[in-house]
């Protein structure tokens, strides 16, 4: 009975050691584990930490972005509201431009009385507006090229080439052969005979007749000038004294240029009135069979029929379309 209870207290003696020795290993595996776990919670707060700040980096990173975005955005709209109010401008510039220049270039041509400034102004603005290329502008561009071709096709008075014409009647005033003046015909001298060969030298008899034959031919012009037969259209043209042909030219002088005052001046009526008085003077008073009499009236009557007004016509269909666009804003 005590080997029993000496056996079961060894027994008890060796299962309390070992449970002892168990708890033991316990206690250091928990105390390991409690070590590692406290190093991973170091580790993972550091790690959190860390996160923590990048986060707060990359916040701030993103609050920077999103204000630079909102700022390009600002400016973006700025630069596309400048490109609009500069588009904007320039249209409006080129219209007012076109609309200046076309006014200017139309008081020209009624003051020149030429289409030449119209013409140019209507090219230029058409090929201006061709190299805008602006959508809205191509109804300018069309009537434009409407009112060009209707200036073209009206024809204008050319002053400076009727001038001239003036000066050439002009300068042939004092050649006029007027009908109070003898008119002095150019005799041929006569031709020399032929020379004969010092071989055969020529009768006397025949160089008497050949000498006889000039003198009477010589004698016979003279006859023939001292009698002319003329026809005379107007009597009273013959009534002028012969010394009188000078003041006759320089009347019809004083009428030309006062015609030329008045085409280059623009008074058409008078320059008409000018021109028919002089044409009057020729024709009463020159030979109208001589070359330079015709000359001169024809040059007379060319004038007479182009010194006339003409009524330009005005760009209303550009100036209309050109007020169109500058009312729409």
């Amino acid at each position: 009975m005590g080997a029993v209870l000496a056996g079961l207290s060894l027994a008890a003696l060796g299962l309390a050691w070992q449970s002892q020795t168990r708890v033991r290993e316990l206690e250091q595996e928990l105390v390991r584990r409690q070590a590692g776990t406290q190093s991973l919670a170091g580790e993972a707060r550091q790690a959190a930490q860390q996160t923590q700040e990048q986060v707060r980096d990359l916040a701030a990173k993103l609050a920077l972005a999103e204000a630079r975005l909102a700022e390009v955005a600002v400016q973006r709209s700025q630069l596309e509201e400048l490109l609009s109010s500069l588009s904007r401008s320039r249209d409006e510039n080129v219209v007012g431009d076109l609309e200046a220049s076309l006014r200017l270039a139309s008081q020209q041509a009624q003051l020149f009385a030429s289409a030449e400034p119209l013409v140019a102004a209507l090219k230029q603005g058409e090929e201006r507006l061709q190299r805008h290329k602006q959508p809205r502008l191509e109804g300018v561009r069309r009537a434009m090229l409407r009112d060009l071709d209707r200036v073209k096709a009206v024809g204008a008075v050319d002053n400076a080439t009727l001038a001239l014409r003036l000066d050439e009647v002009t300068r042939l005033v004092d050649e006029l052969p007027l009908l109070v003046e003898p008119q002095r015909l150019q005799r041929a001298a006569p031709a020399s005979a032929p020379a004969k060969p010092a071989s055969a030298p020529e009768p006397r008899w025949q160089e008497w007749q050949r000498w006889l034959g000039l003198r009477a031919g010589e004698a016979w012009s003279e006859v023939k000038d001292l009698v002319r037969v003329t026809r005379i259209e107007h009597a009273d043209a013959m009534l002028i004294a012969p010394e009188q042909s000078y003041f006759l030219r320089e009347n019809l002088k004083l009428r030309l240029l006062n015609a030329r005052l008045a085409l280059m001046s623009r008074q058409y009526e008078g320059a008409q009135a000018d021109l028919r008085a002089a044409l009057g003077l020729v024709e009463r008073y020159a030979d109208a069979r001589q070359r330079r009499t015709q000359l001169a009236m024809e040059l007379l009557r060319q004038v007479q029929g182009q010194a006339r007004p003409i009524q330009l016509p005005r760009p209303e269909d550009s100036l209309a379309a050109l007020a169109a666009v500058a009312g729409v804003r």
